[in-house]
């Protein structure tokens, strides 16, 4: 009698120990699951338009793919880029993959098509594959120092306009004018902001050569001009200029300047 009264309290303990250990099992594994989706949602967000694919058809589609373009759809406006998802997609990864029978884009050899990324290209599949997703435009910033606009204005630069002129801002001969060191770029600030604002055409003159292509317009805020502007002009040894989101919108009401291998250099108002 006591010996199994014994055994009885002996099994009850044992079970008593088994229900606590699964009860702490059970609410450490309830405590994970209400913290996960909070961080899948963070790292494995769907690509949207605005925030992720723009800025690459920006820098590496833009120059055909634009507002001027007469036999190709301009990429650059949602509507457009949507109705002709999964041609991009196709032409982009697809082709690229060797599984689609057209062209890869960008054009081999193409300087977009050597600064393009493996994951830029999955980016634009991810991006179609998710029902291709436009996304919000972010709101406005707070107002920032020129370092922080320096360090923003090169993320947009290497994204948007590393392709054509290069990296290192020296551009490529004959073909896409240098930044570094530029006298026309110097020369006149409030030109250079009409030009990234507006785009440009025709020929020009930097530092003695002459250029004759086309720079399409972009649709890019003005803390973004502004940003990559200032960071233009605080790198690759020119004057360490500081541009304003202000100069930028003022700018956007004027007139855009006329055409041709010199412009007449204005000074802002904000100067």
């Amino acid at each position: 009698m006591h010996t199994c009264i014994f055994h009885n309290s002996k099994r009850s303990g044992l079970i008593r120990a088994c229900l606590l250990a699964t009860l702490a099992c059970l609410s450490s594994t309830w405590a994970s699951a209400q913290s996960a989706p909070a961080t899948a949602e963070s790292t494995n967000q769907a690509p949207t338009y605005l925030r992720d694919v723009l800025p690459i058809i920006m820098g590496k589609c833009s120059r055909c793919h634009n507002e001027q373009a007469r036999f190709v759809y301009n990429w650059l406006d949602y509507r457009t880029a949507y109705a002709d998802r999964w041609e991009i997609r196709r032409r982009l990864w697809d082709s690229w993959k060797g599984t689609y029978y057209k062209e890869s884009m960008p054009i081999a050899n193409s300087p977009e098509s050597l600064a393009i990324t493996d994951e830029e290209r999955l980016i634009i599949r991810n991006w179609v594959a998710a029902g291709a997703l436009r996304g919000v435009t972010p709101p406005p910033g707070a107002p920032k120092s020129k370092a922080e606009k320096i360090e923003l204005g090169r993320r947009l630069f290497t994204s948007i306009c590393a392709a054509c002129h290069q990296p290192t801002g020296q551009g490529l001969p004959n073909v896409f004018p240098p930044l570094a060191s530029s006298d026309f770029l110097n020369a006149d600030k409030n030109r250079a902001i009409k030009i990234v604002i507006n785009g440009r055409q025709g020929e020009l003159i930097v530092n003695g050569r002459k250029f004759n292509n086309s720079m399409p317009q972009f649709p890019l805020s003005d803390d973004d001009i502004a940003n990559a502007l200032t960071f233009v002009y605080n790198s690759f040894g020119n004057s360490g200029l500081e541009v304003k989101p202000e100069e930028v919108k003022f700018l956007r009401t004027q007139p855009p300047d006329p055409e041709g291998p010199r412009g007449i250099p204005q000074k802002s108002p904000y100067e």
